[in-house]
């Protein structure tokens, strides 16, 4: 129940996110989700795309350096402790989250989070949210949102 993120290093100056937004809009390459994060030199942006094997393709062809990496994008309801029930049932099943970021889709006027935990407990959690009744989003749903 992956979803592919497209991890991309960026040089921190004016104009490299204009740059980026650009190539994936001529190229016919739609983002879902984005953050960004910077440093002193460089960012990191991460995005969720319509088409993430074509946009690393394309990525590669300008010469920013990008990854894949696989995240889980799941549903949040819109009601108070939506978020902590997800949140309490990760930290109960000893399960860290490295990093995570939301989206909001007008489609089906949903929320969503994406959670990047490591690697070897990637089946793991997406079994557990699962159990628990929480809802996730799989590759294919992300480019009909």
């Amino acid at each position: 129940m992956a979803v592919k993120q497209i991890s991309v290093f960026m040089e921190n100056r004016p104009g490299t996110l204009a740059e980026f937004v650009e190539l994936l809009r001529g190229h016919g390459i739609d983002m879902r989700a984005l953050s960004l994060a910077e440093a002193a030199d460089f960012g990191v942006l991460r995005t969720i795309v319509s088409d993430p094997d074509k946009a690393q393709r394309v990525l590669a062809e300008a010469g920013f350096i990008s990854a894949v990496t696989p995240v889980l994008a799941v549903a949040v309801s819109d009601e108070p402790g939506a978020l902590y029930h997800i949140l309490e049932t990760l930290k109960n099943a000893g399960i860290n989250l490295e990093y995570s970021y939301a989206f909001t889709t007008r489609k089906n006027q949903g929320a969503y989070m994406v959670f990047r935990v490591a690697d070897d407990c990637l089946q793991k959690t997406a079994e557990l949210l699962e159990e628990n009744g929480i809802g996730m989003i799989a590759q294919e749903e992300i480019y009909s949102l």
